[in-house]
């Protein structure tokens, strides 16, 4: 597993994550929708965690500067 996220990417990742939990949990996007959007965050979470997307690799992106 290759990492092919920078530290800029995870940043955002990360920051999404955070808002869109705080969105489920004040009760501002309930329901199925709620439950989805807290299910990205944590996909979102755990690619930030490990500096990989599977779906970077799909697509052919890569958002790791090479000096690192």
């Amino acid at each position: 597993m290759k990492k092919n996220m920078g530290g800029t990417d995870r940043k955002i990742r990360i920051v999404i994550a955070i808002i869109a939990a705080i969105l489920y949990f004040t009760g501002t996007v309930p329901g199925i929708l709620g439950i989805i959007l807290l299910v990205v965050a944590g996909v979102f979470l755990l690619t930030s965690f490990l500096n990989f997307c599977p779906l970077y690799t799909v697509l052919g992106i890569n958002t790791k500067n090479k000096d690192n």
